[in-house]
């Protein structure tokens, strides 16, 4: 049997991998492309492997990047099961519908903007077309409804009489709400069947709820043959979820091919007991200087974190009694996931919350924002708050109306809690508002470009390490050095080049074989 590595080959986003026996292949993660919008896009139509040859799905956890296409596939005529835990097959029903509703939006607007460009040029006498002044000047009240939303049906037609691209999303919600179906939730350390003499067993990962470390095998005793997927590696002592495992089973201890993660192959994080701390620290400083805390943060994991340590400093009194607020619907979703799986939670947060009768994700100061009206009063709200919106890596979402609102006040604090990926708009804020601090601040202030417009970044941007859901070098080497495991090879995933050949010279320097695959490379497990 042999792993085929197409996705997240020497790059972050993408995971897609492909175990092959003589009668089964095994998808592992099925996840979507992240970045710049074409670049990605590109990338995310493509699945190279034929979804009516896949026999099943083992999912490790539900992030976007690891799971966002599941619904090409089965609407590409997938009829097998996505295994994966329960918590990340109910995760999954919000995240999806998301991924589905953001490409939706995106698609139309990027219609709109070519319907209208289309008849400025016709306007102008660059273009013919077969509209009347009296259809132009309807059409051009009507591109949107309401002067907010958009005329679809209108503007799609414009498109397809004059032979003008539309753009499609990859998938629909219906389509999304489809796949739901296929998902089926298996507890942890508990095998299954995925293939004609194939199990797979699921242990925690400790990157985020439901996360997990697949272990597949196949054959017994001398033709026993282990794979073992790492999915993303989280950081140990962080609060609500278990750590990383570190004990397998007997059984499951000798390791043919380890695909491992390197999102952070040659960086090391602040301390996690760092983190509260400089959490309190931002917001006091930010307070005493009458501003707001702006946080980009994921839906899944980072704005659970950020909740809990919140609501720990609010109960000890070391924070103003200032309002903190939930501006993403998708956040609002997750975080009722995440009260509805205590069995995943680790033994502080049973401690601290749920034994004194508290839930870890609800307090008085603590406010959930649902509509779009009340995102916008709040972008007028001039009094201190502190704000977690998405989307985490700056790159949509209700963050950048806030963004555009806040930055240029030096009284406000952009706060970094998570990876930005190259080329993202989160990126560009943190290295140049690291860049200005590291210079004093003095000069103009840097500039960005967002929503088509140039935006001073007066505000203080800081980045606190220690959030990341992403182990450090350190961490990650813990489940190889720390671990019960006997591993034979390692292939190493899931991390910017630089990173990832980071990362493998320092194993091997640890004494392991050691390879970073590129795309489309197989490697055979005998």
């Amino acid at each position: 049997m042999h792993v085929t590595f197409h996705g997240a080959t020497r790059e972050v986003t993408g995971s897609f991998h492909t175990l092959t026996t003589d009668t089964d292949k095994i998808l592992l993660d099925c996840g979507m492309f992240q970045g710049r919008r074409k670049e990605s896009d590109e990338k995310n139509r493509v699945l190279e492997v034929d979804p009516k040859v896949i026999t099943n799905v083992v999912l490790s956890h539900a992030h976007i990047d690891h799971s966002g296409r599941l619904p090409m596939l089965i609407g590409g005529g997938f009829k097998g099961r996505v295994f994966c835990t329960r918590a990340t097959a109910d995760a999954c029903a919000y995240l999806l519908r998301d991924a589905a509703k953001i490409q939706e939006g995106d698609a139309a607007y990027l219609n709109y903007k070519t319907a209208r460009n289309f008849l400025a040029k016709v306007r102008a006498g660059n273009v013919e077309a077969r509209l009347s002044k009296g259809e132009m000047h309807e059409i051009g009240l009507t591109l949107k409804m309401e002067n907010q939303y958009l005329n679809v049906p209108l503007i799609e037609k414009i498109l397809r009489t004059n032979h003008l691209e539309i753009i499609e999303p990859l998938y629909s919600i219906q389509a999304a709400e489809e796949s739901l179906e296929y998902f089926e939730g298996v507890p942890y350390r508990h095998p299954v069947v995925v293939g004609r003499d194939l199990t797979c067993t699921l242990y925690d990962a400790g990157h985020i709820l439901g996360s997990a470390i697949v272990v597949l095998q196949r054959g017994t005793g001398a033709q026993r043959r282990t794979i073992m997927f790492s999915g993303d590696i989280g950081r140990f002592g962080k609060p609500i979820i278990e750590d990383p495992t570190l004990q397998f089973a007997e059984e499951h201890r000798d390791i043919d091919l380890l695909i491992m993660e390197s999102t952070y192959g040659d960086r090391l994080h602040d301390p996690v007991v760092d983190m509260k701390p400089a959490l309190r620290r931002i917001v006091a400083e930010t307070y005493a200087r009458g501003g707001s805390v702006l946080v980009p943060a994921f839906a899944f994991g980072r704005t659970q974190e950020l909740i809990y340590f919140l609501h720990e400093l609010y109960m000890e009194g070391q924070l103003p009694k200032i309002p903190v607020y939930i501006d993403s619907p998708l956040a609002t979703d997750i975080t009722h996931v995440f009260g509805e799986h205590p069995e995943t939670y680790d033994i502080d947060t049973h401690r601290t919350f749920l034994q004194n009768g508290r839930n870890p994700f609800s307090f008085e100061y603590l406010k959930f924002i649902h509509t779009v009206e009340d995102s916008m009063a709040l972008n007028r709200d001039e009094r201190p708050h502190i704000v977690l919106s998405g989307s985490g890596m700056c790159e949509g979402g209700r963050i950048l109306h806030h963004l555009r609102h806040k930055i240029h006040d030096e009284r406000n604090t952009v706060l970094i809690v998570g990876y930005m990926g190259q080329n993202t708009l989160g990126r560009r804020i943190q290295e140049l508002g690291q860049a200005y601090e590291e210079g004093g601040r003095k000069g103009p202030a840097p500039i960005l470009t967002f929503y088509n417009k140039e935006y001073p970044l007066r505000a203080k941007v800081q980045t606190v390490g220690g959030f990341s859901a992403h182990g450090d070098r350190d961490e990650m080497t813990r489940l190889v050095k720390e671990s019960n495991l006997r591993i034979k090879k390692i292939a190493l995933v899931h991390g910017e080049e630089e990173q990832s050949l980071a990362f493998a010279t320092y194993l091997r320097e640890q004494g392991f074989d050691v390879t970073v695959p590129c795309h489309g490379q197989s490697i055979s497990i005998n």
